[in-house]
């Protein structure tokens, strides 16, 4: 399984003339020092290119905002560290325009060093700057505690939680995410508003099945990527229940969902997953699915774009994939319990072990047995998750989001699909929240609890509407 990029960091040192330099340019080394211990590169303005390499007065703030432009693209956010107490005026001309997160970091005052000429004074400083940032509409972050010395535990972790933060922020700039045929007709739950979603810089690219099918006719036994794509399947999870003729027919449709992706340069992908595959191709596309979102190929089914676009974000925010399930069962009389799932489209690095790909024990009901192979059947293994749904309304795009935990509790073994009890607090008042907001039957979920800057990401950087029923 790849993994997702850590953000690069562009540096801002503000600063006010008549506090020492050597607050400046210690800063300097130990910022930079710090976050590259902790795996971030960072870029930053040449020392000499302003007074000690930050900024004060507007024509340095000129200097950085050129900086920033001419660096565009190579950083995903900004960390406006304050050595001491700051100059609002210089920052708020050097990042308006950053178009980036940014995050402010302000230095602690020792005790021992008071005095007027060695005191920092950015406690007050952090204050003044994000006051004039609001006066100014300027979104910025800024987490506990207030001020944090950059070797400090809390520095770390506020800058993790500003990281995945940057990540969903961009990963959701200019998104391109497949529609691969039609919604089925039955499903008017997964409805989208292409666009309100363009408007949001979300594009939608649509490609009919038909088209899907006729590039698998292409897609020979002999050719370099039939054979990669077939031991990579192979090793991914036990195909050793599902014919020749079916497995042959899913290694080729991988294979064309990679060139769709590939060709089209997609982000996230959404398919119409039955009956016409099942009717024409003997396979369910579950296990593709499942392969794709293991390598961060964001892959929803049902044709739910909009759960794609919730399943991208979420996956941005934990580093880690994502799969879109049902809110399915009861368990039990248990309130705060219920049983997530889906038919196999579950990443195997989210399930207990390796899967077992069978035929879909449900749609057979419709096409009969041995023409829908391609689920992969299992678990979904303990661990804590963030959960998260999207759904379009009156051009805006409004998500819920909350947190649980996957626990160890039985399902019954005649349960089909991979699955998982889930442990949610006040789950009663999310499902409430869900069916009264018109919300979809699909919950995106992605491992660990990042709720938090996955909503900070969304409300206060991206102008979505979120909700946390919780």
């Amino acid at each position: 399984m790849s993994t997702q990029e850590k953000t690069t960091f562009a540096l801002f040192f503000g600063n006010r003339g008549f506090f020492p330099a050597s607050l400046i340019a210690s800063a300097r080394e130990e910022m930079s020092r710090v976050l590259k211990d902790l795996g971030y590169e960072t870029i930053m303005l040449d020392a000499g290119a302003t007074r000690h390499g930050a900024v004060e007065t507007t024509a340095e703030a000129e200097v950085y905002a050129r900086f920033l432009k001419a660096h565009e693209g190579r950083f995903g956010g900004v960390i406006l560290c304050l050595p001491n107490f700051g100059d609002e005026n210089g920052a708020v001309a050097a990042l308006k325009n950053a178009g980036v997160p940014i995050l402010v970091q302000a230095y602690p005052d020792e005790m021992d060093k008071m005095a007027p000429a060695l005191r920092r004074d950015a406690f007050c400083g952090k204050l003044s700057i994000l006051d004039v940032f609001t006066q100014n509409r300027i979104p910025f972050t800024t987490l506990k505690p207030h001020t944090a010395t950059p070797s400090s535990k809390a520095f770390a972790e506020n800058i993790d939680y500003f990281d995945r933060l940057c990540r969903v922020v961009r990963g959701l700039k200019d998104l391109k995410v497949g529609a691969l045929g039609a919604r089925t007709t039955a499903f008017k739950t997964v409805r989208f508003d292409e666009l309100a979603l363009q408007r949001n810089g979300i594009t939608v690219e649509t490609f009919d099945l038909s088209d899907v099918f006729a590039r698998m006719n292409g897609v020979n036994e002999s050719d370099t990527a039939y054979k990669e794509k077939s031991e990579k399947l192979k090793g991914y999870t036990d195909f050793s229940k599902v014919p020749e003729g079916a497995f042959k027919n899913l290694v080729r449709l991988g294979v064309v969902f990679d060139r769709i992706a590939d060709e089209y340069r997609l982000d996230a992908l959404a398919i119409r997953c039955w009956i016409e595959m099942q009717q024409q191709l003997g396979i369910s596309p579950c296990v593709l699915l499942s392969e794709m979102n293991d390598r961060f190929v964001t892959a929803a089914c049902e044709l739910d774009v909009n759960n794609a676009v919730a399943m991208h974000a979420a996956s941005k925010a934990s580093g880690e994939p994502a799969a879109c399930l049902d809110w399915n069962n009861n368990y039990g009389d248990d309130d705060d319990r219920c049983i997530l799932f889906h038919c196999g489209p579950v990443p195997q690095s989210m399930m207990t072990e390796r899967g077992e790909v069978t035929d879909h024990a449900i749609i057979m009901n419709a096409v009969g047995p041995g023409c829908s192979y391609g689920c992969n059947v299992g678990r979904i293994r303990p661990m804590p998750f963030t959960f998260t749904s999207m759904m379009n309304d009156q051009g805006r795009l409004r998500f819920y989001i909350g947190e649980g935990e996957f626990t160890r509790d039985p399902i019954p073994e005649e349960f089909f699909g991979c699955a998982g009890v889930a442990s949610i607090p006040k789950l009663q008042d999310v499902l409430l929240h869900v069916g009264r907001n018109g919300h979809r039957h699909h919950v995106s979920v992605t491992p660990k609890h990042v709720a938090a800057p996955l909503r900070e990401a969304l409300e206060n950087y991206l102008g979505h509407d979120v909700s946390f029923p919780q």
